[in-house]
């Protein structure tokens, strides 16, 4: 849940063309006493209860994209190609909705212990975090024991298939142009 301050206002903008916009400015004042300001089309009638919940759904989107880099480890891939990068893409999305899909199922089928909540003083016990499940498929899912001679064989297995493939690609690269 976020707590905050709010103010909204209803301003004009200029665009780089000149064009007068006639919007929706929201202020959100945040404990520690950050501000973020955000402009919003929505109508005349919009009540503030609206453009604010509006102005808050990014803080959720932000939040994905933090969790995709520092628990799923989006932002420490380095491709060589472009393909690879949208296949690491892929599996990243195709995590977080995983990540997304076991949120829900946990919160409608596990109630919310109320004695818990009064327990801890809290009006709502908080929701499942990607780290949280993270750490349940660790418990379902544990790794083998590795062992030296076990890790041993599998870098090297990993070696000769790199050293394979960096030899095809420079043969691919010497290789004459058949159309010439």
């Amino acid at each position: 849940m976020l707590t905050a301050d709010f103010a909204t206002w209803r301003v004009w903008t200029i665009t780089q063309a000149g064009q007068v916009r006639d919007e929706w400015l929201v202020i959100r004042r945040d404990g520690d006493g950050d501000y973020t300001y955000t402009l919003l089309n929505d109508s005349v009638e919009a009540t503030p209860q609206t453009l604010i919940e509006a102005s808050c759904q990014r803080y959720f989107t932000e939040r994905t994209f933090q969790d995709a880099k520092t628990e799923i480890g989006w932002d420490e891939f380095q491709a060589q190609k472009y393909r690879a990068w949208e296949h690491h893409l892929a599996l990243t999305a195709l995590a977080l909705w995983f990540i997304a899909q076991t949120k829900l199922e946990w919160r409608e089928t596990l109630a919310h212990d109320p004695d818990l909540a009064r327990q801890l003083e809290v009006d709502v016990l908080p929701a499942l975090s990607t780290a949280n499940v993270r750490e349940l498929l660790k418990a379902v899912l544990p790794l083998p024991d590795l062992t030296p001679d076990r890790a041993t064989q599998i870098v090297t297995h990993m070696l000769v298939h790199r050293a394979r493939s960096t030899s095809s690609r420079l043969k691919a690269q010497q290789l004459p142009d058949a159309s010439n």
